[in-house]
Parts: C-alpha cells; sequence; structure tokens
C-alpha cells in the first residue's frame, strides 16, 4: 500500500490499519527505526482500551428517535437476556 506525504510531513494512517491497532484520535504513537525500517507504536500510557474503541466505533450512528427511558427498557432487557 503506498502512501504519499504531505508538504506537511502528514500521511493518513488507512483506516482498516487504525481499526486493527487501535489508532483512535489522540492516540500518542512513536516511531521505531531498525536498519533501513521504519515502524510506529503506540506509546506507553495511550492505549485505548476496549470501551474506549467500542465508543469512537458507535459515535454519530444512532439514527432512532428513542427516548432515554425506551432506551434504558431496551439495555435492561438485553442484560436481562444475556
Amino acid at each position: 500500500m503506498d502512501m504519499r506525504i504531505t508538504s506537511k510531513g502528514q500521511v493518513t494512517i488507512p483506516l482498516a490499519i487504525r481499526e486493527k491497532y487501535g489508532f483512535l484520535p489522540e492516540t500518542d504513537i512513536e516511531f521505531i527505526e531498525k536498519g533501513n525500517w521504519i515502524g510506529i507504536r503506540r506509546t506507553q500510557g495511550s492505549k485505548p482500551d476496549q470501551v474506549d474503541r467500542f465508543i469512537q466505533r458507535l459515535t454519530g450512528s444512532a439514527t432512532g428517535r428513542l427516548t432515554t427511558d425506551e432506551m434504558m427498557e431496551l439495555s435492561r432487557g438485553y442484560a436481562a437476556e444475556g
């Protein structure tokens, strides 16, 4: 997968890679150099947890018009079944 560096030194990390490795907005990363190879990884302490990734995926995805009470009722029903 070829990428191009912008005039500001920026590169877009493809969505599939961001999702696979949890590179969410505001994630701190570091570059690792080994010979002529360069990699990136999250820095210590910046790893988003499973709840953060779940919330990030769902943000802005609701399309229904449920009231808060209706949502609570549905979530309680789901918890009782699970």
